[in-house]
């Protein structure tokens, strides 16, 4: 990468693969990892799986895959601007999502009461084994076999640096820069998308975000330019600009936080012991108070609630179907529950998160209707 700050990751110190390859002969490290993220099975499934509100709803709102093409897209801006590796910056935003289950986060749950006497489930976690141990795609490896700086991403948005299996990844020290604009990044698209989405599907209204500290930022000055601006077109004015004063605000903050640190090489980065990505204490203040509106009124609305209710029923049912009949497993799937035959419940896991929100249904009505239904 040409023109990187002396704190962003350069791809020539990467700490390599699980499964040592010999470099491409044009191109970097990180840009393999973008390249083979995006030609996985996984992450072409992020079509077919909730964000927030199920795909089947209509076509306008964001998919999994809507949001992850946002998001690589708002963050690979903020590593630009910050002389970051934008390569690194987008492989990390295109897996960030890619271990979501079908249902968004009903579908989370559910999948993490399941697998209770298992450990539990967590999407980043699932995330790692799926780019290290489930995508099937080279003879040499399982897996993808990613950098060690991509993998170590999907541990730290988990949360799980302190559980030994992961004593690689919190030996390496804090987070880097490029990892915490994702983070961030995503949060913001998030927030920013769910409110755009919900007003799109009549949830709540443009009166009901005059409440709201960060929306009249937003607001403010479009009115100011398009006096005669109403309905849709002031909705989508808005939301840009919602967008693009977090951003912002990000470039602003964060800048601020690095000169404050005296962050000058990647080093200081992973010693740092305080945040160095992040909003200001106003805009920060004022994006909790719109995510609390959004859980309030969006996220708990009885529309999404009977959604999530019902995709939370049919990933239960096919769980305890599959484990009760492993037969009706796949091949591949039926193979690995063999090997692991002292946690047969995780395989079945492994496939119920891999399906889309599609697939999910085909198959709870294939094995659950009643032969006059089918």
């Amino acid at each position: 990468m040409n023109d990187l700050a002396p704190f962003a990751m350069p791809d020539e110190a990467t700490r390599g693969r699980r499964h040592p390859e010999p470099a491409h002969p044009f191109r970097l490290p990180y840009q393999r990892d973008r390249e083979r993220i995006v030609h996985s099975s996984a992450f072409r499934r992020m079509t077919g799986k909730t964000q927030v509100l199920p795909a089947s709803v209509n076509d306008h709102h964001r998919t999994r895959l809507t949001h992850t093409l946002e998001v690589v897209q708002v963050a690979r801006t903020v590593a630009r601007r910050l002389k970051l590796n934008e390569d690194l910056t987008e492989a990390i935003a295109l897996a960030h999502d890619i271990g979501h289950p079908p249902f968004g986060h009903a579908g989370e749950t559910v999948l993490d009461e399941c697998l209770a006497n298992a450990g539990g489930f967590n999407h980043n976690l699932y995330g790692l084994r799926r780019v290290d141990e489930l995508e099937a795609r080279y003879p040499d490896f399982p897996g993808l076999n990613l950098t060690f700086e991509v993998r170590e991403s999907f541990v730290r948005h988990a949360g799980k640096l302190a559980d030994p299996k992961f004593a690689e990844f919190a030996a390496a020290g804090a987070e880097l820069l490029e990892a915490s604009v994702v983070d961030l990044v995503d949060s913001i698209a998030y927030d920013t998308h769910d409110v755009d989405d919900a007003l799109g599907l009549g949830f709540i209204t443009l009166i009901d975000l005059e409440e709201l500290g960060l929306w009249r930022r937003a607001a403010t000055p479009v009115r100011r330019a398009y006096p005669a601006l109403d309905g849709y077109s002031l909705r989508t004015a808005v939301v840009r600009e919602l967008l693009a004063l977090q951003v912002d605000d990000l470039l602003g903050e964060t800048t601020r936080r690095l000169d404050a640190a005296r962050i000058r090489t990647v080093s200081d980065v992973r010693g740092a012991s305080v945040p160095l990505v992040g909003l200001s204490e106003t805009i920060a203040k004022e994006k909790g108070e719109l995510e609390r509106f959004l859980r309030e009124r969006v996220y708990t609305h009885y529309r999404v609630l009977r959604m999530t209710a019902s995709g939370k029923r049919m990933i239960h049912a096919l769980f305890g179907t599959y484990l009760a009949s492993p037969e009706l497993l796949p091949v591949r799937h039926g193979r690995r529950l063999r090997e692991m035959t002292s946690q047969p419940e995780v395989v079945v896991g492994d496939y119920l998160a891999g399906m889309t929100d599609r697939f999910a249904i085909q198959e709870y009505r294939r094995l659950h209707a009643a032969p006059s239904e089918v």
